[in-house]
């Protein structure tokens, strides 16, 4: 069945309540640890944690694969969804690690404006500029978070220097801290010029005490360092919304996630700035059809596949960003690879790893479809009373690592060869395969080295089939017509290897011996993988 006729005004109005967002950052700039404080404002949880081997705390909510808790690290993306107010947060967490950047792109398709994070000491750091690309190719407007004031850090100027300098983005204070870092004494609330103190809660787990101050009071109880805040944070323009969707500014907040303080306000400043779901593009081969409109009939896609949630059982959840119209469990929507019929009796709510029957869901939700096992990522959903429609595909990082992957228990085969398809649906690596080598020896192709360790780990204590990884001398990987397979095959330091969705690729040491190659063949091209170019 479909969906039961819902209004236009109605599916319109949910989707203009809701907001979906994601956290970008480099390593160890606080992003999950955002991520709880978040939820702990939205009253969604009742105690946040920390990573567990960071002083000993509980482990976070959107922490929880095992090697996540065991390194203190975050290397899988993760959904939240939770009420504040009016309005429905989606917040998707993402990797941390520049390894899973692959991951935390195709996050990145399915929110509509992101926090970027900064470590006060540390300002702008390479995964930031990275990920900060990647939503600036995709029209994703950034709000800035400036964490761990509480700790000794860069001016807050400076700060303000480096984000128009490095990456053209024009700081617009929402708030301005009242102290410099290390010595933090409260924020400034920069349109109106009131200020709160904050009193920590021990580990941050509980809601930081605060006292509010008029203008006029915080200038007489607060003194010099609020005079001089209210001045630094007059230097700069305005907040100005247009200009934020438009990607030419980014409103600036200040706090310390780990002690709860200065989150509300970036809380608020999603719901009052982030804008709602909005039409997405299509891809429809020529179609007329440029933008599926969120009051159109259902519509979604696949943006991750996770696996492991649930160690009683070998399920694994496609995770679906709602795009347009009314999603509700059981209707039978259209697969568009396979033109066939899906049924969505298994549509779960996720919570980090909690899980829950969901009803019904709107565009800007994600839902999660257990034991999808025939759905890849990317893939599109639609209802079939609505029009064909089809979401531009999410092309693959191109990989620099590589290396031949073997079971250690030949008794373990079948299980070894069901896990690595596994991994290779959610994304964790991509598998090549060798005509040379075979099926039993795939290729595993990984963004980053810390995805074979991850890949390992969880083929032993997730799936029993511990395998032996051999790594290889080549850190360049090119598409290749059928065409010129014979001539780049007989080529000394390649090796020809065929991709899932049947594309040719050729291995090689490095991107001198492409061109030595290409120089030697000026008739044969090697194609680049590049998943920037959208």
């Amino acid at each position: 069945m479909s969906a039961p006729a819902l209004s236009d005004a109605s599916v319109t109005a949910e989707a203009g309540r809701r907001r979906s967002i994601a956290v970008i950052s480099h390593p160890d700039a606080g992003k999950s640890t955002l991520t709880e404080a978040l939820a702990l404002h939205a009253h969604a949880i009742d105690r946040a944690g920390a990573v567990h081997g960071k002083g000993g705390r509980s482990g976070t909510v959107s922490d929880w694969l095992e090697i996540e808790r065991t390194r203190g690290i975050s290397i899988t993306s993760a959904a939240l969804q939770f009420e504040y107010g009016d309005h429905m947060i989606n917040l998707l967490d993402t990797p941390g690690h520049a390894d899973f950047s692959e991951d935390t792109y195709r996050v990145l398709t399915a929110v509509d404006a992101a926090i970027m994070l900064l470590d006060a000491s540390k300002g702008l750091e390479p995964q930031t500029l990275k990920l900060f690309d990647v939503c600036r190719r995709r029209g994703v407007p950034v709000i800035t978070f400036v964490n761990k004031w509480d700790r000794p850090g860069k001016g807050v100027l400076e700060l303000c220097d480096e984000l128009e300098q490095r990456i053209g983005l024009r700081p617009t204070p929402l708030s301005w801290p009242i102290g410099e870092a290390g010595r933090f004494v409260g924020l400034l609330n920069r349109a109106d010029g009131t200020a709160r103190t904050y009193r920590k809660t021990p580990g941050g787990a509980n809601l930081a005490e605060e006292t509010h101050f008029t203008a006029a009071d915080a200038a007489r109880e607060l003194g010099e360092e609020y005079q001089t805040a209210y001045d630094e944070a007059h230097l700069l323009e305005p907040v100005d919304r247009e200009s934020f969707l438009q990607g030419k500014t980014t409103p600036m907040l200040f706090g310390a996630a780990l002690a709860n303080i200065g989150v509300k306000q970036l809380l608020d400043t999603v719901l009052g700035l982030a804008p709602p779901p909005r039409a997405q593009a299509v891809d429809n081969a020529g179609a007329k059809l440029a933008a599926r409109e969120v009051d159109t009939p259902f519509s979604g896609f696949v943006f991750k596949i996770q696996a492991g949630m649930d160690r009683n059982h070998r399920d694994h959840l496609a995770y679906i960003r709602v795009c347009s119209g009314r999603f509700e469990r059981g209707m039978v929507v259209t697969h568009e690879r396979t033109g066939r019929p899906f049924a969505t009796k298994y549509a779960q709510s996720v919570f980090g790893r909690e899980r829950d029957t969901i009803d019904e869901a709107f565009p800007g939700d994600v839902v999660g479809l257990v034991n999808a096992s025939n759905l890849n990522v990317g893939d599109t959903l639609f209802d079939p009373d609505g029009a064909h429609v089809r979401f531009p595909a999410m092309p693959a990082f191109a990989p620099e690592h590589f290396a031949v992957a073997s079971v250690r228990d030949p008794g373990r085969s079948k299980q070894f060869r069901k896990a690595i398809t596994q991994l290779e649906q959610e994304g964790v690596v991509q598998v090549l395969i060798s005509e040379y080598r075979g099926d039993a020896n795939p290729i595993l192709a990984a963004v980053g080295p810390l995805q074979f360790e991850v890949a390992q780990f969880r083929m032993e204590h997730e799936f029993a089939a511990p395998m032996r990884l051999d790594r290889m001398d080549f850190g360049l990987a090119r598409m290749v017509k059928p065409e010129d397979l014979a001539v780049v095959g007989a080529a000394s330091g390649m090796e020809i290897v065929r991709r899932r969705d049947g594309a040719w690729l050729a291995l090689m040491r490095d991107v001198w011996r492409a061109r030595s190659f290409e120089r030697a063949h000026p008739e044969v091209q090697l194609i680049p993988l590049d998943a920037s170019e959208d």
